[in-house]
């Protein structure tokens, strides 16, 4: 809209110009930047929040995640739950054939009953004196060591959930033939999500525990920060770890996407920030345009972080000058101006 209103201006005056008789016609557009002032619009410089960042995409996966894992070679009997379900620690997910000879687990339940009540009779022998206590101990032995092996035949063929939280994957189907230590599933507590990447040795040196962070996706942000930051190269990635966590409440955000993590490496409250298109660049350096009584001034800038269209000023620039911010590609140190805002706010006016 300003850049509009700014030609408009020029159009303006060289109409103008024409229309004042055959003297004014011969004026060329340096002839009206010198009589009328080239036309600009300024900003009031003031100190304002300024944060850098590095954007990286991850994929986002539970904070706390556990798998089970086949415990025998066999066929699946059934799979209680789906993708999605939520189940308590030790909820049984996934079942095998009980009369498996794989499994073995009516011998070892079998096993396990002769063997509790050999130690229950042993234990009244032993308290009405009629038993030794090495006689007892050694029941009680065997007794602990069938109920271990019970107990590991029945979790082989009744795989239980390790954790409370969501069922995020299921890779078998009831009848699906696995082998022992394949992987079943997995469950995720998704209340909280995390983020593992990798950045440079440049990145990494602005990145620190702690610090904001944040992952979009699909419309929605989740707020968190930094958990963790390696000390050192990753060598087959050649670069550095860092891990950010992020809070999910209701679950909005899935299990496995990939989001847009986004770390914040620097913030200055009380910055003096240009955008990158008011910022020129010649043979001595980086430099702006402001106002002052009527004309432009150049003043030299030395310039800090960048958010990608703005600039932190580090110096050249005060609270309170007038920055040019439009026109000033058309300037030079002393070159009287004019200003224009009262025009651009019109034409807003006008169209809202």
């Amino acid at each position: 809209m300003k850049r509009k209103t700014i030609a408009a201006v020029l159009i303006g005056l060289v109409l103008t110009a024409a229309g004042c008789g055959s003297d004014v016609e011969t004026r060329n557009m340096e002839q009206i930047y010198a009589d009328e002032g080239v036309p600009v619009t300024t900003k009031t410089v003031a100190p304002t929040l300024f944060s850098s960042f590095v954007v990286h995409k991850s994929v986002l996966t539970g904070v706390h995640e556990s798998s089970a894992y086949a415990a025998v070679s066999d066929k699946i009997a059934r799979v209680h739950y789906k993708v999605g379900d939520f189940v308590e620690k030790d909820a049984i997910v996934v079942s095998f054939p009980t009369d498996s000879p794989t499994a073995q687990y009516h011998q070892a339940k079998a096993s396990y009953d002769n063997a509790k009540a050999l130690y229950g009779r042993m234990e009244s022998y032993y308290e009405a004196g009629g038993l030794s206590r090495q006689e007892f101990e050694n029941a009680e032995a065997s007794f602990e060591v069938a109920k271990a092996n019970w107990d590991a035949k029945s979790q082989s063929v009744k795989v239980k959930a390790p954790i409370s939280g969501i069922i995020t994957r299921i890779n078998v189907r009831e009848s699906d033939n696995v082998r022992k230590d394949d992987e079943l599933f997995a469950v995720s507590q998704v209340d909280r999500l995390k983020a593992k990447l990798w950045v440079s040795d440049k990145q990494i040196a602005d990145i620190r525990k702690g610090v904001s962070a944040s992952a979009r996706w699909n419309g929605y942000t989740l707020e968190g920060s930094v958990v963790e930051v390696d000390m050192s190269m990753n060598q087959q990635h050649k670069a550095f770890g860092v891990v950010a966590e992020f809070e999910n409440p209701g679950t909005l955000v899935k299990y496995g996407v990939t989001a847009d993590i986004e770390i914040e490496t620097y913030q200055n409250v009380n910055a003096i920030v240009v955008e990158t298109k008011d910022i020129l660049t010649d043979e001595s350096g980086k430099s702006v345009f402001v106002a002052v009584d009527g004309v432009a001034r150049k003043k030299p800038v030395s310039l800090g972080k960048s958010s990608g269209i703005e600039f932190e000023i580090l110096s050249g620039l005060v609270e309170g000058d007038e920055l040019i911010t439009e026109g000033q590609m058309h300037l030079e140190d002393g070159k009287k101006i004019r200003l224009i805002e009262s025009a651009v706010n019109a034409s807003y006016e006008e169209t809202h």
